[in-house]
């Protein structure tokens, strides 16, 4: 059963990215997750860009994400809230903090650091800061500062007892409070750290379940107790979900193929498909369907179905995905979601009706809008049309192959220009070709490449005069006359 905010009965969820680059599969996938919890439960989805680090921040990669999001059709209900823009809040709580004792200021660099540890004699000292400002003078503090010496802000971890909470996905959580050193709340130069900011901004936000990767999850002891430190709400219920990895079983990246989520925008993917994909990542419906929408997908949904483990990327599976979603697509719709491509593809020789039909044969067996356009590159190429390397060694490695065309040649010259009338094959056989072997041959002279859209509705959207042209040109290249 789900687990709901027992105090309000309500579900209020946000997606916090960094904008410090595109979006990563892994972020959308926790985005999505978010939505359609929210959704799931009448809840609010909340934007919240988590740029407190201005060095890596950017506002053009905010505004991607932005954009991501409503590509995918994950339509937020609040937001986007900035965290650049919240920094007087973490001031002051920070502020409240080290008046009461619970933070204090710290002069040691991350040199400092390093030195101490590498000279220290503890062999059983936790790895990490060692506590040496945290019981300063006043005196000391006041020498550190007339030094010229800045200081961060440090949180005081509790020095005994154990850190716990519940994860919605992976149950009990633990951890030893003597693994985890005081740290950070605050730079040396005034900036919030990520511990600090997340426990405001979930506190004046209201957040009741915090869903994102397992990545995150240490962080969360530390976040957990700044916020019990800051106010005495009940803490929101966590969920962390499991990573997404390569086939390999390594971490997703970029020797994997594309995941960033424009990569496969740009490609042609479609975002019903990628939404789709990703939701299967880490969760399945119980009567196992696999092409679902977004709103079949939100009836379905639940934390409680989320595996621990991890899921790898499969981008086969994806093209499958995209291709049923490209089939689930009326002729029209296809062709508005593709126009804008084909025109910037073949601009002024785009023929709208060949395109349309053309849609219309390679629909059933298209990956990809970009893929789909390719195949019928040779439609609108023009004089510009050529034979990739790969189609003219199948044209010079087919047995009689000036045979052939001049088998292929009479029989458009005289076919009924119908796909059963330029159909091949019979008079192929009956010259003595076996057909399978030859087609290759014959699909590099009209289509460029030794296979692509059906070789017989091909001809007839290429027309009579051009595909003989186009063969005849192959048998003049073959005597070596051009």
């Amino acid at each position: 059963m789900e687990t709901i905010a027992a105090d309000t009965g309500r579900v209020r969820v946000r997606f916090s990215p960094a904008p410090s680059g595109s979006l990563h599969v892994g972020s959308a996938r926790t985005a999505l997750f978010n939505y359609l919890f929210a959704r799931r439960h009448g809840g609010t989805f909340i934007l919240r860009i988590e740029d407190t680090d201005q060095s890596r921040s950017r506002d053009e990669w905010a505004r991607a994400i932005e954009d991501a999001l409503g590509w995918l059709g994950l339509n937020y209900d609040e937001g986007p809230v900035f965290q650049s823009q919240r920094t007087e809040e973490y001031r002051r709580a920070a502020d409240d903090l080290l008046t009461r004792g619970l933070a204090y200021e710290c002069f040691c660099t991350e040199a400092d650091i390093k030195a101490r540890s590498a000279t220290s004699t503890q062999p059983d000292q936790t790895p990490g800061y060692d506590g040496f400002c945290r019981d300063l003078t006043p005196e000391h503090r006041g020498q550190a500062k007339a030094a010229g010496k800045t200081a961060s802000l440090r949180f005081r971890t509790p020095d005994t007892g154990v850190s716990r909470f519940t994860d919605a996905i992976r149950g009990e959580v633990r951890v030893e409070w003597s693994s985890i050193p005081d740290f950070v709340i605050v730079r040396a130069d005034g900036n919030p750290l990520f511990y600090l900011a997340n426990a405001v901004d979930d506190l004046a936000m209201e957040i009741t379940h915090v869903i994102r990767g397992e990545d995150l999850i240490d962080s969360t002891h530390r976040v957990l107790v700044l916020r019990a430190a800051i106010a005495s709400t009940p803490p929101p219920v966590y969920a962390h979900l499991p990573l997404i990895l390569g086939p390999d079983r390594a971490k997703l990246s970029k020797r994997h193929g594309a995941v960033a989520l424009e990569e496969f925008r740009s490609a042609g993917y479609l975002p019903e498909a990628v939404a789709n994909y990703l939701a299967l990542l880490g969760w399945s419906p119980k009567d196992g369907r696999e092409i679902m929408d977004l709103d079949e997908v939100v009836a379905e949904f639940g934390l409680d179905s989320v595996t621990h483990a991890a899921a790898a990327f499969d981008h086969d599976k994806l093209d499958w995905v995209n291709g049923e979603w490209i089939r689930r697509l009326t002729l029209g719709e296809l062709e508005a979601r593709i126009r804008p491509l084909a025109d910037a593809r073949f601009g002024e020789r785009l023929d709208p009706e060949i395109f349309r039909a053309a849609l219309a044969v390679g629909q059933e067996r298209a990956v990809t809008l970009v893929e789909l356009l390719a195949q019928m590159d040779f439609l609108f190429a023009g004089d510009e049309f050529s034979i990739s390397d790969e189609a003219w060694a199948k044209v010079t490695g087919t047995d009689q192959v000036e045979a052939v065309l001049t088998v292929v040649v009479a029989h458009l010259a005289d076919c009924e220009w119908t796909i059963e009338g330029v159909d091949l094959r019979s008079p192929l056989s009956e010259a003595g070709f076996k057909v399978r072997k030859v087609m290759p041959a014959i699909y590099a002279c009209i289509e460029g490449r030794p296979s692509g859209l059906p070789l017989f509705d091909s001809l007839v959207l290429l027309g009579r005069e051009v595909a003989i042209e186009r063969v005849a040109a192959v048998q003049e290249r073959l005597a070596g006359t051009v």
